[in-house]
């Protein structure tokens, strides 16, 4: 018999091998055998009762758990059978959970130990554990107002709900557990999260180049109030809104759509991991705005499963939840494809989305092609003229940019190559069916 799930073979006992007990009492059990190789044949151990004596006792010191050890035999050569029973507490050895996964013996850090750690204690999210010595009382009465409103105008509560009390409504979420609050509770109301959830705010700066930040802001209060403030800063220090009228009415229009970028922002902050002490951060470049948050996706998926259509798996359901009876968010997985079709409404690139680990990035890019980016990108009026055409068009020639310039094929050659170099054009085709393109 192989190794499998459930069975691991040894050649000889090494204390090491705590290490898999661990594993198999954190899984679903298992079986060690010392004294055969990897094809489970029996290759015998001499010591066999000296560890009959050690073993169990070590398994009991440092593991803090009791395993069948049994001594067996076969043609003269004897080994060792350990059985290890499924825990439900989580076992740790010296301060380190391991848990068997397939044939492998993995260590649980980070978010996948955090997880494993809630689901032992019977809450699957991390936003659904109870805090202890935060009363109703604590919670921010103007929060619970902003709530309500919202969530009447959105139609996601009823009108009789704006008479509700604060615990009402923390009833209604089912943010309230035999009397304690729960983080969500905590992240959503109170004034200061940060007191019981280190990480619980956001970061905003301007970025001249990767190294040359030229201000920055920090958002705290609670969830609710981060979104809006973020919003604002966003919309009125970090962007620009181009100032137009109909008739007698003030129309502003933003460098990225509005409802995209509170779209990305509430997805940041409903997908958040908040085991991990770190803020939101949102970098901003005349170019271009790239929002971060820690977080993985649901696992097995990728990020071409999170832009098909998809169920809805967020990984705080109890802030997605109260979110969404705000008004605020969808809840059916539409987010990615509604930030998507709100930029191409606006024409300009949709948003690029990566995760690689913990690091969840979404990343916003600006319609640069106008006269006064392309002025600062430092291209002379022919090559400004040049882009806009292709913009419309779709391609030029150097015969075209000839024309439309009225200049030698030598001005416009060289014209057409420094597009290329500062990455704004691309050439395709050869000879005379050369054409190039943005």
């Amino acid at each position: 018999m192989s190794e499998s799930q459930n069975i691991e073979y040894k050649s000889s006992w090494h204390e090491d091998y705590l290490d898999w007990i661990c594993g198999f009492a954190n899984a679903q059990g298992g079986k060690i055998y010392i004294g055969k190789d990897d094809s489970s044949n029996v290759i015998g151990i001499t010591d066999y009762k000296d560890l009959m004596e050690k073993i169990p006792n070590k398994i009991k010191n440092q593991l803090g758990i009791t395993a069948e050890v049994n001594l067996l035999q076969e043609d003269g050569k004897h080994y060792i059978e350990i059985v290890v029973q499924p825990y439900s507490v989580p076992i740790s050895l010296r301060g380190r959970y391991f848990y068997r996964s397939g044939s492998v013996k993995q260590e649980l850090i980070g978010a996948a130990l955090n997880e494993f750690l809630l689901e032992r204690i019977g809450k699957k999210w991390w936003d659904s554990v109870p805090v202890p010595n935060v009363q109703v009382e604590d919670l921010k009465a103007d929060t619970f107002t902003f709530f309500k409103e919202k969530g009447i105008k959105s139609s996601r509560i009823d009108a009789d709900s704006r008479n509700d009390t604060p615990l009402q409504v923390l009833e209604n979420l089912k943010l309230v557990d035999k009397n304690l609050l729960n983080r969500a509770a905590v992240v959503l109301f109170h004034p200061d999260p940060e007191k019981f959830v280190s990480g619980a705010y956001i970061k905003i700066g301007f970025f001249r180049t990767d190294s040359d930040l030229l201000f920055q802001d920090e958002i705290h209060g609670n969830l609710f109030e981060q979104v809006e403030k973020t919003m604002d800063f966003l919309l009125t220090k970090y962007t620009k809104a181009l100032i137009s009228y109909e008739g007698l009415t003030r129309v502003e229009t933003y460098e990225y759509p509005k409802d995209a970028l509170r779209e990305a922002l509430l997805n940041a902050v409903a997908h958040k991991d908040y085991t991990g002490p770190y803020p939101i951060q949102i970098s901003v470049y005349a170019d271009k705005i790239m929002m971060w948050n820690y977080g993985r996706l649901p696992e097995n998926w990728t990020i071409e499963d999170l832009l098909d259509k998809h169920s809805s798996q967020p990984r705080n359901p109890d802030i997605a939840t109260a979110f969404f009876r705000s008004g605020y968010v969808e809840s059916w997985g539409r987010g990615m494809d509604k930030m998507k079709n709100l930029c191409l409404e606006a024409k300009i690139p949709v948003p690029q989305f990566s995760c690689k680990g913990n690091d969840f990035w979404t990343i916003f890019r600006k319609d640069i092609y106008n006269k006064e980016d392309l002025s600062e990108l430092g291209l002379n009026e022919r090559q400004i003229k040049a882009v806009l055409y292709v913009k419309e068009k779709g391609k030029i020639t150097n015969g075209e940019y000839q024309e439309i310039n009225e200049i030698s094929e030598r001005t416009a050659s060289r014209d057409l190559e420094d597009l290329m170099n500062k990455e704004i054009f691309t050439r395709e085709g050869d000879g005379k069916n050369t054409y190039y393109k943005i």
